[in-house]
């Protein structure tokens, strides 16, 4: 528990930092009294429990694979971290010397270290599908939360009152800097409710329990079915999700039931107009090469419309630019190398995305603490003053960020202007580059209006219910 004390303050700036955005629905079903099982669904190895966890006031152990436990090190990590060790059938069969007698008892005693931490009020987090992959899937759920859940409640005829929380975890982009994370907190399942089915048959009453954790996690999560809806569903988000929720100030929840509805739009015409859905996958997968070629985004082409809005624009854009360089600069050499470091070491340690973020995380946490503590001890040595120290340690984070939005507001300036010369020195490209733009938001509203009211003659209107999201 002081390893929990004392790390959580660390963890949430290092969220906060991290991510741009971290939304929670529900926030208060988060600090609900144990006892609790926290259950949620698993994209991004380590960071998913850290952003759970950071979260809620009341600390949580955590059911881990026993391969984190195998060498000193990270045993020692994950043990002050409470975490409980959970010996899976795929990871005991690389180890000749663990029969399937000796990793049922090892669990039987993991089981067993949950029944007590439940007997105490506590709250435990499991990820039920038992591997993380980084994709906007649910894949099958292991039966592992409700065999524990209901052996707790039965060694206390269900009189525990143990309930399991479905946890969502949504990323917009799970392995980059500053992007959003959605978290969608889920009515909790009251264990007791399976009494009599667990009484009838505890084999039935595990599978009815698991198959409601699932039914309440999909109810939470954007899943696609496959790799080439996923696709289109996220070049239509970021190349015209603001013109599909047009109010300024969306929510992550927003863009999570844009999602949902346009997943749910996609296969709505798979079924009624495929013609018209392979149109719009036509037309956005020829807008979007030509925009690649041409090294342009969409909202490139948003502000070159409109001369007299744009030379505007790009006066006091300049200007600001302008003044705030030395500002940029100033938040550049005091913040680089922290900064680039992660990327790096992240990218060279793995392959697999969904370990990309929370090793960024964990360097970054690493490498901002050393290189801010250098630094500091640098000035206060060249000064000799507390008052200059104080004020330069200050200035080190707020100069990064500011250092990270100037960078960002530069390269889209940039591509303004490149957008602004190719319309002089390549006109019938952009011209034909905003037609296909056009066309696009047409279509995209054609189908919005149908979706909406139904295609005549073809199904009745589906209901808001039916629409989910």
């Amino acid at each position: 528990m002081l390893f929990f004390t004392v790390m959580k303050p660390v963890v949430q700036v290092a969220l906060r930092v991290f991510f741009r955005r971290l939304e929670i629905r529900h926030r208060e079903r988060l600090d609900l009294p144990g006892p609790l099982l926290l259950v949620s669904n698993h994209p991004n190895t380590l960071m998913d429990p850290l952003v759970v966890a950071a979260n809620r006031r009341a600390p949580i152990a955590f059911l881990a694979k026993s391969t984190f436990f195998k060498n000193p090190v990270s045993r020692a990590i994950f043990t002050s971290g409470n975490c409980i060790p959970i010996y899976r059938r795929q990871d005991a069969e690389s180890d000749a010397t663990v029969t399937p007698e000796e990793l049922a008892r090892r669990n039987e005693a993991a089981f067993g270290q949950c029944y007590d931490y439940f007997d105490q009020g506590g709250s435990i987090q499991i990820f039920p599908e038992g591997t993380s992959v980084s994709e906007r899937r649910l894949r099958p759920l292991k039966t592992g939360a409700a065999r524990i859940t209901l052996g707790a409640e039965a060694r206390h005829d269900f009189q525990l009152g143990l309930r399991i929380l479905p946890i969502g975890i949504n990323y917009f982009d799970p392995s980059r800097f500053r992007s959003d994370v959605f978290v969608n907190v889920g009515q909790p399942i009251v264990v007791a409710d399976y009494a009599a089915a667990y009484r009838a048959d505890p084999e039935a009453a595990t599978d009815a329990l698991t198959e409601e954790i699932r039914r309440r996690l999909e109810q939470r999560l954007v899943i696609t079915r496959d790799a080439a809806e996923d696709e289109l569903v996220l070049q239509v988000e970021r190349t015209f999700g603001e013109h599909l929720i047009p109010d300024d100030e969306e929510t992550l929840y927003d863009n999570f039931q844009l999602s949902r509805t346009l997943l749910e739009a996609v296969l709505y015409f798979e079924q009624h107009a495929p013609v018209r859905l392979t149109e719009l996958r036509g037309k956005l997968n020829n807008y979007l090469l030509d925009l690649d070629r041409l090294r342009l985004t969409d909202k490139d082409l948003e502000s070159g419309q409109g001369p007299g809005h744009r030379w505007t624009r790009a006066t006091v854009s300049g200007i600001n630019l302008g003044l705030g360089f030395p500002l940029y600069l100033y938040g550049l050499v005091n913040n680089y190398i922290p900064y680039i470091l992660p990327s790096l070491i992240a990218r060279r340690a793995t392959k697999d995305l969904e370990f990309v973020a929370p090793i960024m995380m964990v360097t970054g946490m690493l490498t901002f603490g050393f290189w801010y503590a250098v630094q500091i001890g640098l000035v206060h040595h060249f000064t000799q003053s507390w008052g200059w120290t104080a004020l330069y340690a200050l200035s080190l984070a707020p100069a990064g960020f500011y250092a990270l939005s100037y960078w960002n507001n530069l390269a889209a300036r940039l591509r303004r202007l490149r957008a602004l010369k190719l319309l002089r020195t390549e006109q019938p490209a952009m011209e034909g580059l905003l037609r296909q733009r056009h066309d696009i938001l047409l279509l995209l509203s054609e189908l919005r209006e149908a979706y909406r009211v139904g295609l005549p003659g073809l199904i009745p209107n589906p209901s808001p219910g039916e629409r989910g999201a």
